[in-house]
């Protein structure tokens, strides 16, 4: 079977499944603007796609975020055609992401090509997704559901091209409309737990030179930017009392300073620094020492991270769940989340972890203290945690089976009435 894998961030979640493919004797081809050259990795060819056309400076900011998309896909398209006539290749099946619009044209390369699409969000203004912050309220509350609407319009315009798709939680599965859910199996990527496992000599050397261990009290907070989407001002607001409370923690913030999610910060600023100017007026020089910004870490230091965290706090809006929520869960982590639609797929509460809302800081403190009281608490739930990701999670024996099957059922799919095939150039 010849398999086409696009991802604008290749691999990301076709990191294991691509691999997977390739080792079974599919051959897999990836188009990817991640690579320059042609080169190979694990067993899949990757060829480059570039965009050469840029942004319209003037356009309606309601259609910007479509034209990055439809830029990228005319480019894939590009690409596609000249693999489709130069290099003879056509794809049984397609897997792509679509996020970025790269796949919007690829049913007029391939008619017959059975497509399956990563489905990540819909956008929704309705509660709870809409006018969830009252602190960032829409600029124009009148116009937000005509906004969300036209940034629906790349998930629009892939509606009529998928034959199948994935989504990797139900709560995300459950923002798209039926016409969407009815294609959409809730698959998730799945959690390597052989090698997410608990560590008790696991050691961190941090910037300031200290060493933590599980011997340390170690707080950890995790994203991959810092910003209000993932609760980064409540977790800021609750930290000069979580200092003084906890007087022997160490707080360990893993993030950048960029937006992944919702609104830029004030130009010139960002929403990593205007938290830290909030509070640090309220935080003693000496407590202050110990909170340690690491920015992004490799993966073999995130994975020591959360097998040193005493406590993991995972705060979100209800948007796109994070992976490092079930990788701190694999690690048998224990953790305080935000009771929001998405954290409690994973989290029950007292259970699998612990549930606070997300806007009161005094409630993470009066939380996080407790559960740091409480060391048999912690072990109950850290391991009924990586139970949980264990049975339902498990790359290995759970996601890859379901993903394949996956592939296997598109495949099978009867493939679409002939249709007329684009020019060649």
């Amino acid at each position: 079977m010849n398999v086409l894998l696009i991802h604008q961030n290749f691999p990301g979640q076709f990191k294991h499944l691509g691999p997977v493919l390739a080792r079974m004797g599919h051959r897999v081809v990836a188009l990817t603007p991640k690579v320059k050259t042609r080169r190979s990795w694990n067993g899949i060819t990757l060829l480059p796609y570039a965009t050469t056309r840029t942004s319209s400076k003037d356009i309606h900011p309601w259609l910007a975020d479509f034209e990055t998309k439809l830029l990228r896909g005319e480019a894939c398209y590009e690409a596609a055609m000249a693999l489709r006539d130069k290099g003879g290749f056509t794809p049984d099946v397609i897997l792509a992401h679509h996020g970025w619009g790269e796949p919007m044209f690829l049913r007029d390369v391939w008619p017959q090509a059975r497509i399956g699409l990563y489905c990540e969000y819909y956008y929704r203004a309705d509660p709870p997704y809409g006018h969830f912050d009252p602190e960032f309220p829409p600029r124009a509350p009148l116009k937000e559901p005509l906004r969300l609407r036209m940034k629906n319009l790349n998930n629009l315009v892939h509606s009529d091209i998928a034959d199948a798709a994935l989504s990797p939680t139900k709560f995300q599965a459950d923002t798209f409309p039926p016409e969407w859910r009815d294609k959409i199996s809730v698959i998730h990527d799945g959690v390597n737990t052989d090698e997410m496992v608990p560590n008790p000599d696991a050691k961190l050397d941090l910037p300031d030179g200290t060493t933590v261990s599980r011997d340390d009290e170690v707080i950890t907070f995790v994203n991959r930017n810092l910003e209000p989407y993932r609760g980064y001002h409540t977790f800021m607001r609750a930290l000069p009392e979580l200092l003084k409370t906890r007087p022997a923690a160490q707080v360990v913030i893993v993030g950048a300073d960029g937006v992944s999610y919702g609104a830029k910060p004030p130009a010139g600023r960002t929403w990593k620094q205007i938290y830290i100017d909030e509070v640090r007026a309220q935080i003693s020089d000496a407590d202050w020492a110990r909170v340690h910004f690491l920015g992004h870490i490799p993966y073999d230091q995130f994975t020591s991270l959360l097998q040193v965290s005493r406590l993991h706090i995972y705060l979100t809006y209800p948007f796109v769940l994070s992976w490092s929520l079930l990788e701190t869960m694999s690690v048998q982590g224990a953790i305080i989340a935000s009771d929001t639609g998405p954290v409690r797929e994973l989290i029950e509460d007292d259970v699998t972890g612990r549930l606070i809302d997300f806007f009161d800081p005094k409630a993470l403190v009066a939380a996080a203290d407790t559960l740091l009281n409480d060391e048999a608490a912690r072990d109950r739930l850290g391991k009924a945690a990586r139970e949980h990701i264990r049975r339902y999670y498990d790359l290995r024996s759970v996601c890859l089976p379901q993903l394949l099957t996956w592939v296997t059922d598109l495949a099978q799919m009867p493939p679409r009435a002939e249709a007329e095939q684009p020019p060649t150039e």
